[in-house]
């Protein structure tokens, strides 16, 4: 029942051999820039001994740069406001001299220009890189080395440059810098009055709300793509399949590690065997380019071989209708999976640990229409269905 004190240590010094040793320098200036310098053994030691005497349950041993926290070009986080004195504001702008007003009067292909550069600017002033030009336009943030801190950090420094109003969630809901820069462009175009641009797809198909298109069914299939066995690879396969009355049963894999002549039985009565040697199977279903994707090796090996065959055919739906899937990224495109139980987890007795962070995700029915709005930046509804036999419809 002794009374306890926890302490929260900041940064300390990266020639301490400390945990702050894994920091880069470009890690280390951007803790600079939020404020917080690194605590040598002594500056540690002296607050180690105050915090004894303070007699406080829960303190924040931390070195603060007060002068960079009251910069009024980058006001202090909310969590350290309290702890600096705000600098006195500056006169307001004379109207009409904002960015986002400025910016929003240019023509649109102009308005664009601006947007990117100054998104690329601002996340290479975040991510400590050497400058714009080292921004991938179409390489999602996570890849540019992107997190939780930095995203918000971006977020903070773009809304105080541009005086558009950008969400927490910004590069989450627009993972790359053309997604955001879409995103700032949209809103400059609100501020100039002007409707938001429809849709490349929309344009294309003449539609927008699906009125007024001479139609009576607003439904309209533009792509397929297919995986079934008798090697039918796409919905040509499957239709000459149908039509000259193919049998698409075949022997079992050889490319799965399985052993046919042991799993072989004559008597159905026996348990764990099979009193077949034939199937319908995919032959190629080992053959997932992982990489294509962006999923590392260990996560595909995870994830159940349904939502690979996803991943593949809806790339092929997109091909097959002339799309190309970048001009979807960060537009509501929805997606609904029809899917079905699955054992492939199941079948492990015990889940080795260099797996057991991807299996979970990489089986669940309910994630498989996620992965595709997540790995085609698809911002519309997600939505996996399982009504068991029926999820086809």
């Amino acid at each position: 029942n002794l009374p306890a004190t926890s302490l929260a240590w900041g940064l300390w010094d990266t020639s301490t051999g400390s945990m702050a040793a894994q920091f880069s320098e470009s890690d280390m200036k951007r803790w600079a820039d939020k404020g917080i310098l690194p605590l040598t053994p002594e500056r540690g030691m002296e607050l180690f001994d105050a915090a004894l005497g303070a007699g406080q349950p829960a303190l924040v041993p931390i070195e603060l740069d007060l002068q960079t926290l009251r910069a009024p070009e980058a006001p202090a986080p909310a969590l350290l406001r309290t702890l600096v004195r705000a600098p006195r504001r500056r006169a307001a702008a004379a109207p009409g001299s904002s960015w986002a007003e400025r910016t929003s009067a240019l023509a649109p292909a102009e308005r664009r220009r601006a947007a990117l550069e100054l998104v690329r600017a601002t996340v290479a002033a975040v991510l400590g890189l050497a400058g714009p030009s080292a921004v991938n336009d179409s390489g999602p943030f996570v890849q540019l080395g992107m997190d939780s801190l930095t995203g918000m950090e971006l977020r903070r420094r773009l809304a105080s440059d541009s005086g558009v109003a950008v969400p927490a969630t910004a590069v989450f809901d627009h993972p790359t810098p053309a997604a955001l820069t879409d995103f700032v462009v949209a809103e400059l175009g609100k501020i100039s009055g002007e409707a938001a641009a429809r849709s490349v797809q929309q344009v294309a198909n003449g539609s927008g709300d699906g009125s007024g298109d001479g139609q009576d069914d607003p439904v309209v299939i533009v792509g397929m793509a297919c995986r079934y066995p008798g090697d039918t690879r796409s919905p040509d396969d499957l239709w000459r399949l149908v039509a000259d009355g193919t049998d698409a049963i075949g022997p079992f894999p050889t490319n799965r590690d399985w052993d046919v002549d042991d799993l072989y039985d004559p008597d159905p009565a026996r348990a764990g065997k099979s009193y077949t040697r034939h199937g319908g199977f995919l032959y190629d279903a080992d053959r997932f380019d992982a990489e294509f994707f962006g999923i590392s090796p260990r996560e595909a090996y995870a994830i159940d071989p349904q939502q690979r065959l996803l991943l593949e055919t809806a790339w092929e739906s997109f091909e097959h209708a002339g799309i190309d899937p970048a001009t979807l990224r960060g537009s509501r495109t929805g997606v609904f999976v029809g899917s079905m139980y699955d054992d492939y987890a199941s079948r492990l007795s015990a889940v080795p640990v260099e797996y057991e962070g991807y299996l979970s995700t990489g089986s669940a029915g309910s994630v498989a229409s996620g992965r595709l709005s997540y790995t085609f930046g698809l911002e519309g509804p997600a939505i996996t269905v399982d009504t068991a036999c029926s999820s086809s419809l």
